[in-house]
């Protein structure tokens, strides 16, 4: 007598392919010398500016307030993070253009996947260490330094910060999904993030620009901002990061790989 083996439905997990092109782009990351060279780079920039400036300090007792002092570094973190983020950022689906179509996306993972799966591991990865690196420089200036930092002021600042370079990671991975070479998109990223900043400086006054908002940063690490100010500038950061990445996404969708 046979014997009838029912089958069960194989499971499949139609976000599967998303979350192996997020492992591997993260892993990808963190093994890039770009990515080691900006973490070195921002450690020891951080490790010497406190520590001159907490000598001068204990040497001198000339009293600075920490907010001068975290803003000023935060300032050029931010500025510095940005140019070398445009060469980590604007390499990640251009210098796989040569082995993408048979290595990856021949395997059942489609486009969306694949370019969501890029930007949300650059931004994990670059903004969560941004975040901590961030929040032990805040730690440190707490504990070195004059104490005139507020708590709520720091962490507003910080994701201020964030929110920023997000924008320009997003930008990083949308122009490597258009452009045909890295060394082409890393020059069309550049020339897109110093025009945008050029433009919006002439901004009426009652707007806020990224360049207006580093300037605020000491005051906003005091904890004197206005909210509602800096939570729309977030938002239109936040909005202008979607809608950038919608065009990268609805691009690469149809171009050739």
């Amino acid at each position: 007598m046979d014997v009838v083996v029912e089958k069960k439905p194989v499971a499949f997990n139609r976000w599967l392919p998303y979350w192996a092109v997020f492992q591997s782009d993260v892993r990808q990351t963190l093994r890039s010398w770009v990515y080691r060279f900006w973490v070195l780079l921002t450690v020891l920039a951080t490790v010497g500016y406190l520590l001159y400036n907490f000598g001068i300090y204990h040497e001198v007792g000339l009293v600075q307030p920490a907010s001068l002092h975290i803003s000023k570094l935060l300032y050029w973190i931010v500025v510095a993070s940005a140019a070398i983020l445009c060469v980590l950022t604007a390499g990640s689906i251009t210098a796989e253009r040569g082995t993408m179509a048979d290595s990856v996306l021949s395997r059942g993972i489609s486009r969306h996947q694949y370019f969501l799966g890029k930007w949300h591991a650059r931004l994990a990865t670059v903004l969560g260490t941004f975040v901590l690196l961030g929040a032990l420089i805040l730690i440190s200036a707490w504990f070195l330094l004059h104490e005139d930092l507020s708590w709520h002021g720091s962490l507003v600042a910080l994701a201020l910060a964030a929110v920023l370079l997000g924008a320009v990671i997003t930008c990083g991975v949308t122009v490597s999904a258009i452009a045909n070479s890295t060394v082409l998109g890393i020059a069309i990223l550049w020339t897109i993030l110093c025009a945008a900043g050029f433009l919006l400086q002439f901004l009426p006054s009652r707007y806020l620009s990224p360049d207006r908002v580093l300037q605020r940063l000491p005051f906003i690490l005091q904890g004197h901002y206005d909210l509602n100010s800096l939570a729309e500038f977030a938002g239109w950061s936040v909005l202008v990061s979607c809608i950038t990445a919608l065009i990268g996404l609805t691009y690469f969708s149809r171009r050739d790989v």
